[in-house]
């Protein structure tokens, strides 16, 4: 089960109630950080989430709004007596940006950090990390700089149905892993398939578009998604101040999830001159029903 915490939901500076932008991604062992603004590990530290337990930090581009924090964190990190390896990944000219920034402080303790650059051509979802359990992918995104999307998925899997084993008689225990894997095993002197013993679990896929204008990328890396992060910086009476700078408004973001087909779509990267945001999950909503606005500290599991 992965559970997404939203750190900062507005865009390009603090308000009294929103930080910018920064998501923590829970997935078992894995702690990954979607965009990481000034502020974030404070934010972790709020939600009760261990600024230690990042594990990969996935950067969508370099405006300041979403990679001020990197560098406290990173300090905090390798202030730990064995801190754990960081895998950090973003668009073109990453390792080099990473590189200066390192360059702005002394580090007394430096955590082991593996820099990743993702250049997904266009028209493209580019899967750059797949384990047994999950696969990462990213697509590129049109906001002027170099900037990409991301998507998290949880793979397709077995899981043993508890009432079928009790009425086989298999106990607990090791033998069980192999019949997850979908393997025949022999015990007590007889053969049990995987197919008499479990069940499958679907594939689960959170998808997060930051900071873009409308492209089919977008679409093309939101497809099926579970669940739809989307920057909505603006209405769409604001439309031309949206595609000046290169932003979704919240009627085209709620287009992209429909053509997505999307089960769910949460808008975020608020622009301060929203007291509240009403205004935009309701136009939202014309388009696609399913849809909310994060707020700070929001919890979502899926």
């Amino acid at each position: 089960m992965m559970e997404i915490t939203f750190l900062g939901t507005s865009c390009m500076v603090p308000t009294k109630d929103r930080n910018v932008t920064g998501i923590f991604l829970k997935y078992k062992e894995e702690g990954i950080l979607l965009d990481c603004g000034e502020g974030t590990q404070r934010q972790m530290n709020i939600a009760g989430i261990k600024r230690t337990s990042v594990t990969k930090i996935l950067v969508s581009h370099w405006h300041g709004d979403h990679v001020s924090g990197i560098i406290g964190l990173l300090q905090t990190i390798g202030n730990e007596a064995m801190p754990q390896k960081i895998m950090l990944f973003g668009p073109r000219e990453t390792k080099k940006r990473v590189e200066h920034m390192l360059q702005t402080c002394i580090f007394d303790n430096k955590v082991e950090l593996e820099v990743v650059e993702l250049m997904p051509k266009k028209g493209e979802v580019l899967r750059f990390l797949e384990t047994e359990e999950y696969a990462l992918e990213c697509a590129s995104m049109s906001h002027g700089v170099p900037c990409i999307g991301y998507s998290f998925i949880e793979k397709e899997r077995l899981n043993i149905d508890v009432e079928k084993q009790k009425k086989l008689g298999i106990t607990d225990g090791p033998h069980l892993r192999k019949l997850k894997e979908g393997k025949d095993i022999q015990y007590k002197g007889r053969t049990i398939k995987a197919e008499e013993v479990t069940y499958s679990i679907p594939q689960k896929k959170l998808s997060y578009l930051a900071d873009t204008d409308a492209c089919a990328e977008a679409t093309m890396l939101a497809r099926d998604a579970d669940v739809l992060i989307s920057e909505s910086t603006f209405a769409s009476k604001l439309e031309e101040k949206a595609e000046l700078r290169n932003h979704l408004n919240s009627r085209d973001a709620a287009l992209i999830a429909s053509q997505a087909q999307a089960k769910k779509l949460i808008l975020t990267h608020f622009s301060q001159r929203y007291k509240t945001v009403d205004e935009l999950e309701e136009e939202a909503k014309l388009h696609f029903p399913n849809t909310v606005c994060a707020f700070d500290f929001m919890k979502v599991k899926i």
